[in-house]
């Protein structure tokens, strides 16, 4: 079984965003880059697949610029097989993401699609879902449990209401939650093993999709500063300062 795994290069989840001064976009500069969390998600559960002998090969993607290639590396040191990098100096929209990896997937012929359930840059939470419907494969999102069979899989989701476990035949796509596993760490011996392991890089224009934007960032701006709250003395002086900003 072959397992693919796009994944994204994004702000660390540690760091503080900043707005541009113009409000064309946010600080990218000096700014500390890493893999989406959902994606380490996604890429620990394959691990997890392979090392229980489910999987054979495992495979991670990623799109952007010559500086992705060190997500990719570091995909390759958790426990992926090799990479591919498809170079755009242009930020993608998730139907542009999708798709290129339609193409990879025509190419690569996967077994199974594990993405994050969203990048936390955007937030967008779209590109499994279309890169499913052209592929024309089965999915399930929101995924809080993989269990593999011999030509399917039942995964347990999180839903609104709880959980929901379905079963999906293979060829499939999977999107992870956050809580379907804990990412290990990179040990310093996988780390030198990764600079060994096949990185294949792809110019962009060897594809031929339409890549160009849908939707056009008018600004961005810094959300609002949250005012300090007060305190009252009784029930009653809470009803008359809600009463005044019309809250009640």
């Amino acid at each position: 079984m072959k397992i693919l795994v796009p994944i994204k290069r994004v702000i660390d989840y540690k760091v503080k965003i900043n707005v541009k001064p113009d409000g064309s976009g946010v600080q990218l500069d000096n700014v500390k880059m890493s893999m989406n969390p959902f994606d380490e998600n996604s890429l620990e559960e394959a691990i997890k697949l392979r090392e229980a002998g489910k999987a054979d090969e495992i495979i991670v993607v990623s799109i952007g610029c010559a500086k992705v290639a060190e997500t990719l590396r570091a995909g390759l040191a958790m426990g992926a097989d090799r990479a591919i990098l498809v170079q755009s100096e242009e930020i993608l929209e998730p139907l542009a993401v999708a798709k290129i990896l339609k193409i990879i997937a025509k190419e690569e012929k996967p077994d199974l699609i594990i993405l994050g359930k969203q990048a936390i840059d955007d937030d967008n939470n779209q590109t499994g879902q279309m890169l499913a419907a052209m592929l024309n494969y089965a999915q399930a999102t929101f995924a809080y449990k993989l269990e593999l069979n011999d030509d399917s899989a039942n995964v347990t989701r999180e839903v609104d209401g709880g959980l929901q476990t379905i079963n999906i035949k293979l060829p499939a796509i999977i999107t992870t939650d956050l809580r379907i596993n804990k990412p290990r760490f990179t040990s310093l011996p996988n780390i030198i093993k990764a600079k060994k392991k096949p990185l294949e890089i792809k110019p962009i224009a060897d594809f031929d999709v339409d890549i160009s934007p849908r939707l056009k960032i008018l600004k961005t701006e810094e959300p609002p500063v949250r005012t300090a709250g007060i305190i009252v003395g009784t029930v009653a002086e809470l009803v008359e300062k809600l009463k005044a900003k019309s809250l009640v």
